[in-house]
């Protein structure tokens, strides 16, 4: 965290702009750990510190000359601030990150098992420490991936719902009008016919 704190001192607004913005961030940014560039670990009150520093550099009225990144840039930080602060989803994210943990670790010890019983060197990449937490990057990246795909997906089934209830309210109303329409024809014609009944026998007795 300190040299992660250190290496942001020296980042200009551009640079995070364009941190924040650069290609695949809309992958990157599901992390909101990584979007703050803060450890998990992190108490709440030292994120909220760095969110602050953060959004101070990329505010769009400290960057007049390029006020609609700098906007998106904000936002990216507010909304990962916004996932953080909240103790029910920070937790969720939190849980990701170790479960991100657990697998690689699994997979780390498999594979030395498996090489084992082979007789070979069980010697991994991710015995080097900073090649094991790029692994535990890498799969808390897709862990993200994966409950945002979830999440879009269910989304998606919502607005599917929402769309098939309305469908079907307009189809009980419009059923309901064509009935309500319906009885007032027939009330018309009883009505009609009652008409052309007393006129009959008016007429009958008329003529009698």
């Amino acid at each position: 965290l300190k040299e992660t704190e250190k290496r942001d001192s020296v980042l200009t607004p551009q640079q995070q702009i364009t941190r924040l913005l650069r290609p695949g961030s809309s992958y990157a940014n599901l992390n909101p750990f990584q979007v703050l560039e803060v450890d998990p670990t992190t108490p709440v009150e030292e994120i909220k510190k760095k969110f602050r520093r953060l959004s101070i550099l990329v505010h769009p009225d400290k960057n007049p000359d390029d006020k609609e990144r700098a906007q998106r840039a904000f936002d990216e930080l507010t909304k990962s601030w916004r996932v953080l602060e909240n103790d029910e989803t920070r937790k969720k994210c939190l849980e990701i990150v170790e479960e991100a943990e657990f697998i690689v670790n699994k997979r780390i010890d498999e594979r030395k098992k498996q090489l084992k019983r082979e007789g070979k060197d069980t010697k991994l990449d991710e015995d080097d420490p900073e090649k094991l937490k790029r692994a535990i990057y890498v799969q808390t990246m897709k862990l993200f991936a994966d409950m945002e795909r979830k999440r879009r997906q269910q989304e998606q089934r919502d607005m599917e719902e929402r769309k098939r209830k309305r469908e079907e309210e307009i189809q009980t109303e419009e059923r309901k009008k064509a009935e309500k329409e319906w009885q007032k024809n027939f009330e018309v014609s009883i009505f009609i016919l009652l008409c052309v009944a007393i006129l009959a026998i008016i007429k009958h007795e008329f003529i009698f």
